[in-house]
């Protein structure tokens, strides 16, 4: 299955340990993450050298071309918020994950999108039960929030 991660680029750059654990974690899982380098430490670097268009058109791309979405919205982030909508606009299965005590926007944490699941998380160990669940209704084909 290809699944899109999202994770705060510019900013949030704390959490790096917990975006790879969730890409290592869908990659040992056998699935395809076209965003894989949003865990990478050196991204802003790399993307540096990508137009802001490019960067757009790629990653939309890539939504588009996803089966489901994984995104860690604990730092607010416009781009994330951005995929994260785009995603439901799409009709993808959707897992945003937060650190529990994060001040997550309403926008994210109150919409009612069916396909759509918000859960929070205060260890890796809440991750993985919360993203081993999402994966199976995926797999399942029965996403509800």
């Amino acid at each position: 299955m290809r699944i899109y991660f999202s994770g705060a680029i510019m900013g949030g750059r704390e959490n790096l340990p917990v975006y790879q654990h969730i890409v290592a974690r869908l990659q040992a899982a056998g699935h395809e993450v076209p965003s894989a380098h949003v865990a990478d430490p050196a991204v802003l670097s790399h993307e540096s050298a990508v137009s802001p268009r490019e960067v757009c058109e790629r990653d939309i791309r890539w939504i588009e071309q996803s089966d489901a979405m994984v995104a860690e919205v604990s730092t607010p982030s416009l781009g994330v918020g951005y995929e994260v909508a785009h995603g439901v606009q799409c009709g993808l299965p959707i897992l945003c994950l937060y650190r529990r005590g994060a001040p997550v926007s309403k926008m994210i944490t109150g919409n009612p999108a069916p396909r759509l699941r918000v859960s929070t998380y205060s260890d890796l160990a809440e991750v993985d039960a919360h993203l081993d669940a999402f994966l199976s209704t995926v797999v399942a084909g029965n996403v509800h929030a």
